[in-house]
């Protein structure tokens, strides 16, 4: 039975991952966790095997990957809300880059060049697109358009470099917006969910605060996207990068129609000057062919439910 490490197990597309492996139920899974926290609200707390680590601290690392090593891993384990990267850009490029960076030394150090890596990136990192690159392939140039894009940048560069210098197997994914029931706070869907499921509990005045509502994105359920990891890890060729995404991008005004449509009150909306980013990009839409082709992988959560499942879940928050 093969051993499967997930960095990052505990956080939300960790879980899902998880849970997803263990329904295939032909491999030993291994997971990092960075707080205990995390850890225990996890609801794969108890069906897999949790090591606490910071990726960034370069000989535990080493060390863990010594013990358990992994016959594959998924790197997941990023700072990736682009709101705190624009906080704090240099804690985002440190922990993201770093992590990655002393993962692939890591493996190389111990001989575990054979060991199969799906490094979990963003298309993010495509950025400022022009409205003729649309819909965005994989051949699209990077125009990174916040701290967090640009550390992906370096990590796609990074896992492209490491392949090709050291012979590793590594295969690098660039998903689009993947939304879900249990994603924390300071993502759009989540952040809409959370303040109506809060109105109607009587914890936030009847107005919903929001930023840029113009921006058009690709918003595919984080439940479809480990079912394209995986099977990229069992046929995507070696070296290469595949978008995932739907295919079809929503304005975040709709995503906030359907909210307020399905709110139990007449709810207001104020913008809130908080919300607005220094730079917002106007459309991003995913070309998927390619992983489409080689896996026959597709989307199969409609949008609607992946927003109907997120707002019941954060009404059932306590």
């Amino acid at each position: 039975m093969k051993k499967v490490l997930i960095t990052g197990a505990s956080g939300f597309v960790g879980t899902y991952l998880a849970q997803h492996l263990l329904t295939l139920g032909d491999c030993e899974i291994y997971g990092t966790y960075h707080s205990e926290d995390s850890k225990n609200n996890s609801p794969v707390k108890d069906k897999i095997k949790f090591v606490q680590l910071d990726l960034t601290n370069r000989e535990n690392l080493k060390q863990v990957l010594e013990d358990i090593k992994p016959d594959q891993i998924y790197h997941l384990a990023a700072q990736a809300a682009i709101g705190e990267s624009i906080k704090n850009p240099l804690e985002t490029l440190h922990n993201n880059i770093d992590s990655e960076l002393f993962l692939f030394e890591s493996l190389k150090e111990l001989g575990l060049t054979e060991t199969k890596t799906l490094i979990v990136l963003s298309a993010d990192v495509y950025g400022y697109v022009k409205p003729e690159d649309l819909p965005i392939d994989e051949e699209t140039p990077f125009r990174p358009g916040n701290p967090y894009a640009v550390s992906k940048v370096a990590c796609d560069a990074l896992a492209y470099q490491y392949g090709k210098s050291y012979k590793m197997p590594i295969i690098r994914v660039r998903p689009f917006t993947h939304i879900g029931p249990g994603q924390k706070t300071g993502f759009v869907t989540s952040d809409f969910a959370k303040q109506i499921a809060e109105i109607e509990k009587g914890l936030q005045e009847p107005i919903i605060k929001v930023g840029n509502l113009d921006p058009k994105r690709d918003f595919i359920d984080v439940r479809d996207v480990v079912k394209a990891y995986v099977l990229l890890m069992e046929k995507g060729e070696i070296g290469e990068v595949y978008n995932i995404g739907s295919g079809v991008s929503h304005q975040i005004k709709e995503i906030l129609d359907f909210f307020i449509s399905h709110a139990k009150m007449t709810i207001k909306v104020e913008t809130d000057p908080t919300r607005i980013r220094p730079s917002d990009i106007p459309d991003l839409i995913c070309d998927a062919s390619k992983l489409k082709n080689l896996t026959g992988w597709s989307p199969e959560i409609p949008f609607e439910k992946s927003l109907g499942e997120i707002l019941e879940w954060w009404r059932n928050q306590n």
